[in-house]
């Protein structure tokens, strides 16, 4: 089967491991395409519910899916996110084309794009708000912070603080969190001169332009592979949300996409490039 070519292809909220995974669509999702990079932006792996008792060959079907991506010359990014955290212990770990991080920054044809699966923002959003407005340091530090309340919660006996389970206690309480959970990222992403902010973390599929006071940013959630089973794909200076239930193993772009397609882009697709680079990287 001829797999299509995409630029980047960010998935999310995986939980392998669990009962509810989808291992075999993500399987095909990820045999269909060719990306130059992928990110897996955060909770691939579920160490909260992780058990040797149950871990199917679906599921390390999946991890050889990616490593085997990974040898194949596809840059693989993994973000550290809330279910997988322990993974934060091997974090800027290089193997090859493998990279463990705790944030990203990519520079995708000449637009900055902010990588992060959202889980820092457990804390509280308003200090995680100003704290990452600092920039690299405020988030590395919020890292920090975040580790260390959930170190003190556990001495105290007490169930670990997860804005994700709040969420998930009502609906209404689930749509208030969320907005602002996007909120707050948005607003640190503008402040930050990020003209796309891209999150896994709250499960919901979503694209949309942000506007604020000091600016707009486009703002991006993968979604996850228990439930909505998307991903997001970048090519032709455009993001998709892919979702496996209506595209499976379609075409990148619908009719009218194409229609709306600048002739220049095209053309700048069949044309050999370089490769997008990391923030602070060269592109040789």
């Amino acid at each position: 089967m001829k797999k299509r070519k995409i630029d980047v292809a960010v998935i999310s909220d995986v939980h392998l491991g669990t009962f509810g995974c989808h291992a075999d669509e993500l399987l095909a999702y990820l045999s269909s395409i060719q990306p130059n990079i992928l990110i897996l932006n955060g909770d691939i792996i579920d160490a909260w519910q992780y058990s040797d008792k149950y871990f199917p060959p679906a599921h390390l079907k999946v991890l050889k899916k990616i490593i085997g991506m990974a040898s194949g010359g596809v840059e693989v990014y993994y973000i550290t996110g809330s279910h997988d955290e322990i993974i934060r212990k091997l974090s800027a770990t290089v193997i090859g084309s493998f990279r463990i991080v705790d944030k990203l920054v990519l520079e995708l044809d000449g637009k900055k794009a902010w990588f992060l699966h959202g889980n820092v923002f457990d804390v509280s959003l308003r200090n995680a708000k100003r704290l990452i407005q600092f920039g690299s340091f405020g988030y590395d530090l919020l890292i920090r912070i975040n580790k260390f309340a959930k170190w003190i919660l556990l001495k105290m006996g007490k169930d670990n603080y997860s804005l994700s389970k709040k969420m998930k206690t009502n609906r209404q309480s689930a749509t208030k969190h969320i907005n602002a959970f996007e909120q707050a990222v948005v607003e640190v992403a503008i402040a930050n001169g990020y003209n796309y902010v891209i999150c896994g973390y709250t499960h919901h599929p979503k694209k949309e332009i942000r506007e604020h006071k000091n600016g707009q940013c486009t703002y991006l959630n993968s979604g996850d592979w228990l439930d909505s089973l998307t991903a997001l794909e970048y090519s032709l200076k455009r993001w998709k949300i892919y979702r496996y239930s209506h595209d499976k193993l379609s075409s990148f772009f619908a009719d009218e996409d194409i229609k709306a397609m600048d002739i220049h882009d095209l053309i700048a697709k069949i044309t050999p490039h370089k490769k997008f680079k990391e923030k602070g990287e060269s592109t040789d």
